[in-house]
This record gives C-alpha cells, structure tokens and sequence, in this order.
C-alpha cells in the first residue's frame, strides 16, 4: 500500500471507531451496534481494490477487538473484516469509478450480512454463543437496517476521500514526473531538439568514418 493510502485509511478507521465505540454503541439500539468501521472498510476497498480492502480491513477488525468495551477473543473480527474487505475490493470497476449508487449498497448489504453470519459463525467455533441468545435473525435484520441507514452518508464520502488521494500525482510513484516528461516529448519542442540531436550526432559519427577513411587510404599509398 502507499503511503498516502495507509495515513488517509489509518485517519478514517481510527475516527469511525471512535464514534461507533463513543456514539452509536451508546444509543442502547436494539438487536446489533450500527457498524460505522465495516462501512468504512467497504468504502475504501470499493477504491482500492481486493489486497488493499483485506489489508484495511484486518488493520481495522484488530482495533476494534482491542478497542474497549471488546467482550470477545482478539482476532475474531480482524478476520471478518479481513474476508469483507478483500470481497468487497473485488466489486471494484477497472475503471475505478462507479456509475451509480446500485452497487455499493448491493455490496454493503452482502457485508452486513455477511459480517454478521461470519462473526456468528467464528463465535460458535470458539465457544461464543452470544449470538444464539440474542437472536440470530435479529441480528441480521438490525445491523442490515442500521448499515443501510448509515451507508448513504459514509461510503460516498469514504468513497471520495479515496480518490481524492489517488488522484493526487504526489502520491502515484509512476506520475508526475513521467507524465511532465511524456507532455513535453509530445510538444512540438521537444521534438525537434531530439530531433536535432540525434541529426547531430548522426552527422558526426559520418564525418568520423569520412576522415578515418580517408587517414587509412593516405597510410595505403
């Protein structure tokens, strides 16, 4: 990952953590907790792409197992963020760029439920039965409705902070430079003192042969 990706991303999951462990999990909602950290990983792996969304996604899961008031073992949502981030990444376009809002709430509600399935599945390997007394349809249909409610209003945001960054020529190690040096060989200037030089230089080298020519046929004679 870039730079610029690891701080903008690293900035972002760090401030929905807060929010979703300071506001949302205060709210004493029924059924699950709003999950701002899946949405934000969802956003920037619809970005990024499938490596960079598992990259995020397990940085963001193992701060939320470590963040207080985490009652379940470290890990465990690492590795559901992990599996989202990098599914998520795969609907990503070639071009980067979606055309309308359709599939990113398709994505963000295969991860609530998914995330939510995954989760409930771990748990259970482990011994966790957590699930299975709330409920686990109620989970479900809890964290879909409250992903829904908040995906309008972080994703397209996540999603432009993203590109902001990617856009920047700072940041992209095959820009600037390269792209300063392709516009100015396509100029009419540039081509014409390449041109010159390589005319130069070919005049040269003949003139060379002309008089080593000329050396060898007096030591002839």
């Amino acid at each position: 990952m870039r730079f610029n990706r690891m701080i903008l991303s690293s900035a972002l999951v760090v401030v929905a953590l807060v929010v979703q462990v300071s506001v949302l999990a205060r709210l004493q909602l029924p059924g699950a907790v709003p999950d701002l950290v899946l949405l934000t990983v969802v956003g920037l792996a619809l970005v990024y792409g499938h490596l960079a969304g598992a990259f995020i996604g397990f940085g963001a899961g193992l701060l939320t197992d470590l963040a207080p008031p985490a009652d379940h073992a470290a890990g465990r949502y690492a590795l559901v963020l992990c599996v989202v981030g990098y599914l998520a990444g795969l609907a990503r376009p070639e071009s980067g760029r979606l055309k309308s809002a359709t599939g990113p709430m398709l994505v963000v509600v295969a991860a609530a439920i998914g995330s939510t399935l995954l989760y409930a599945g771990v748990g259970a390997l482990v011994g966790d039965t957590a699930a299975r007394h709330v409920g686990l349809v109620g989970l479900l249909f809890t964290a879909l409705l409250y992903d829904l409610l908040l995906a309008p209003f972080t994703v397209p945001l996540v999603m432009a902070l993203a590109r902001r960054t990617e856009n920047d020529p700072l940041g992209d190690p095959q820009g600037g430079a390269s792209d300063v040096s392709s516009g100015w060989l396509a100029s009419g200037t540039g081509l014409r003192i390449g041109t010159q030089r390589s005319g130069l230089r070919v005049r040269a080298a003949r003139n060379r042969a002309n008089r080593a020519g000329r050396v060898k046929g007096v030591k002839r004679l």
